[in-house]
Formats: structure tokens, sequence, C-alpha cells
């Protein structure tokens, strides 16, 4: 009963002191130096797309490739460079890919445009549809086709 008692004593002791680090936690340190460029990183790096996870932000990314993305656009920042800079940096190393948002040129044309044109071409197809239905039902029948009707019917009972 000692026995157990002292064992119990021991591990609750070694619970407690391993416990005393984490309790003693402090908060985050940022991992910008500066909040400023920091909060400018993030704001711009959710406008662009993880080179990795490619349905994901930039900012939201736990890539290794998109950490060292945003450590590249701290450092450009710190440099001094605007948005445009950075954005015209990253673009020129990864293509148009990286933005969410690609700019209207002629590469991208069909991007922008193709909804427009699948929506133009649906909509004429369903024009010629209505067009061709309603030809049909203005067509009047005459009694030779309802008599060779009449016909077909009774040959397949």
């Amino acid at each position: 009963m000692n026995f157990t008692r002292g064992l119990f004593q021991a591990l609750l002791l070694s619970a407690t002191l391993a416990s005393l680090p984490a309790a003693q936690a402090g908060e985050a340190a940022p991992v910008g130096e500066d909040p400023a460029i920091e909060q400018r990183m993030v704001t711009l790096a959710s406008d662009l797309r993880c080179l990795v996870c490619q349905n994901e932000s930039l900012a939201g990314s736990h890539a290794e490739l998109a950490e060292d993305l945003r450590k590249e656009i701290r450092a450009q920042m710190k440099a001094g460079k605007n948005d445009k800079e950075v954005i015209a940096y990253l673009t020129d190393r990864y293509g148009d890919f990286v933005l969410y948002r690609p700019p209207f040129k002629p590469l991208t044309y069909l991007l922008w445009l193709g909804p427009l044109l699948f929506l133009g071409i649906g909509g004429g197809l369903w024009t010629v549809a209505l067009r061709k239905r309603r030809a049909l039902k203005d067509t009047p029948v005459d009694a030779k086709q309802l008599a060779a009707a009449a016909q077909l019917l009774d040959e397949k009972r």
C-alpha cells in the first residue's frame, strides 16, 4: 500500500514538472520584425496563389515553397519595393499563374472572355432549337400524312 502511494506521488510530481515549461510559455514571437511590413506581406500574399497548393492563397498555405515566397516578399518590401514591384518580380519569375486575378492580355483573353463565349454559344444553340420547334408546330398535317401514320399504327398491332 505504501509502495503504490509513493509511486502515485512520483507520477504526480513528474506530471507537474513536465507541465511547467508549457505553463510558462509566452506569446509567440511575430514572424517579421516590422509589423507594417508584416501586414503588407499578409495583404499582398492573400491575393497571390500558392504554386504548390494551387487552390490556396500564399498567405494561408503551409507549403515550404509558400514560406520561402513569403520570406522573399518580406525581403523585397524591406528593400523598399512597393507592392506592384513585388508582384512584377513574382510574375517575372513564376508567370501569371501566381496571380488570382491575371491581367487582361492576349495570352489570357480566353480565360477572361471564355465564359461569355460559352454563354453566347449556348444562347445561340437555344435560339436555334426554339425556332426549329416553332417551325415544327406551325407545319400543318395533311390527310395523306394522317393516313400513313394510321397505317403504321395498324401494322404494329
